[in-house]
């Protein structure tokens, strides 16, 4: 597969977040399947990424003292940027993300009850790293991000960020709390119009004793926070749903001791995972955030997916590699049909321009502006996508953010283009090809336009520095370049 291949770099936008040119190398001796193998087989390939973080040749961080992306918020924020920027394993990364907006888990209320540094550490601590081989969630999502989704579902159930997120700490017999047990409904598994009220109330029954193991003291940034089955706060009566529990139809998990209790939130959890609207749910999801947001999903491709999650045993990665090799995603009708969220569109931006001198700390108050600030999703519903990305002031932040990179990298993009100085129309063709978007005639007219726009043509270092930058600049803040 040669590189500039618009299949590939379809496929590196979305199962990653666009394609530097050593991507492009990379991927570009491989036929499509194997791309697709490559970036779906990821555990064969080492995940040394964050070693690289402060070597030169790669984007910097900025921090208020030592770097510590496990103890600081917005250092946590720069590194999962980092690993998006120069992991070989960008599919994990895309997952992960994609987890973390589903999940959705906000900071600042973790924060408020455990302080922030405990915060950061429930959030994205690597365990490897911490003291008390404390995991955070998005290291939870990365390690699951193509695995089991009955799995996750029990490990998220588990994770100590989203048991205070969903007040799952406080969840005891004498008070049940129902918040986990309606998103896991609702939002985690078959979705809204398939469970009622009374199913919310039996859910958050099921879960009593779910429970926080936490220090003495909360907010001590050295403490251990692990999930607890309190037996003694477990509600141990039958819980019976409007929907089968069992294989044989039964709706009602029974009556259970309390030191058997966990067991009543295994088999809702099960129960959930497998059933063929969370299947349907899911299948439709992973459309519309691999393949296209902008049309209605064709039902019977939404079936296979969904068959193919539920023989195999609720796995992902079978979902994933049949809906990367099908030809829905291959069809070029479906290319750039979905909304760039903030974060894809700063980190492709980078990859396809540049990095050397520039500080990912700069892209952490322009992601803000542009509506995603990272491990802060607004609601346990996750961000807004689609069109709601682009409201003005959102616009305004891209353009903003282009410009920066643009003008801080001007000498690389210069030095780049040397081999299209022949002509303004040769230069404004090269880095259409280095971002990888084709525009309409009317676009390409005025690109060109700006780079004719001056003293004559010569191609010097001088005018390729000054109008490559721009050029940048305008085909960043373009429509076209809000897709993916």
């Amino acid at each position: 597969m040669a590189a500039g291949d618009r299949l590939l770099e379809h496929l590196l936008r979305r199962a990653g977040f666009g394609a530097s040119h050593d991507d492009l190398a990379t991927f570009g001796a491989l036929s499509y399947s194997q791309a697709v193998d490559r970036l779906v087989d990821y555990d064969a390939i080492p995940d040394t990424v964050d070693g690289n973080i402060g070597k030169p040749g790669y984007v910097g961080t900025t921090s208020h003292g030592p770097f510590s992306p496990n103890t600081v918020g917005d250092d946590a924020r720069q590194r999962w940027l980092f690993r998006m920027l120069h992991s070989q394993r960008p599919l994990q990364e895309k997952m992960t993300l994609f987890w973390h907006n589903y999940f959705a888990t906000g900071f600042s209320k973790v924060a408020g009850v455990v302080k922030a540094e405990n915060a950061t550490r429930l959030m994205a601590a690597k365990a490897s790293e911490d003291s008390q081989k404390q995991r955070g969630q998005i290291e939870l999502f990365r390690d699951s991000a193509l695995g089991n989704f009955r799995d996750l579902l029990t490990a998220v159930a588990q994770d100590p960020a989203m048991l205070i997120w969903l007040d799952g700490d406080t969840n005891t017999k004498a008070k049940p709390q129902e918040n986990f047990g309606r998103e896991l409904m609702e939002l985690f598994s078959r979705g809204v119009g398939f469970y009622t009220e009374d199913d919310v109330y039996a859910a958050a029954r099921v879960f009593t004793g779910w429970n926080l193991k936490e220090p003495a003291d909360r907010k001590d940034p050295t403490g251990s926070f692990s999930f607890v089955y309190n037996a003694n706060q477990h509600e141990t009566a039958a819980k019976t749903f409007s929907f089968p529990i069992y294989a044989d139809g039964g709706k009602t998990i029974p009556s259970r001791s309390a030191s058997g209790g966990m067991q009543d939130g295994l088999d809702l959890i099960t129960a959930l995972a497998s059933h063929p609207e969370t299947a349907r749910r899911l299948a439709t999801k992973l459309y519309t955030f691999f393949v296209n947001e902008t049309t209605t999903p064709d039902a019977g491709f939404i079936g296979e997916l969904a068959t193919s999650y539920l023989q195999n045993g609720t796995g992902i990665k079978p979902m994933i590699r049949r809906l990367l090799t099908s030809a829905q995603f291959q069809e070029q009708s479906n290319y750039f049909t979905r909304y760039s969220w903030p974060v894809e569109f700063v980190v492709r931006s980078m990859k396809e321009n540049g990095w050397n001198g520039f500080s990912l700390g700069s892209t952490l108050s322009p992601l803000v502006s542009m509506g995603q600030e990272l491990l802060e999703p607004p609601n346990v519903a996750g961000w807004v996508l689609g069109q709601s990305w682009f409201s003005t002031g959102a616009m305004l932040a891209r353009m903003n953010f282009a410009s920066t990179l643009a003008a801080n990298q001007k000498f690389k993009l210069a030095a780049a283009a040397a081999a299209a100085k022949s002509s303004p129309q040769a230069l404004v063709n090269y880095l259409l090809d280095q971002m990888t978007i084709d525009v309409d005639g009317a676009m390409y007219a005025d690109l060109v336009s700006y780079a004719s726009t001056g003293t004559v043509w010569t191609g010097s270092d001088a005018q390729l520095q000054t109008k490559s930058s721009g050029l940048a600049h305008l085909i960043l803040g373009s429509p076209e370049y809000q897709f993916v």
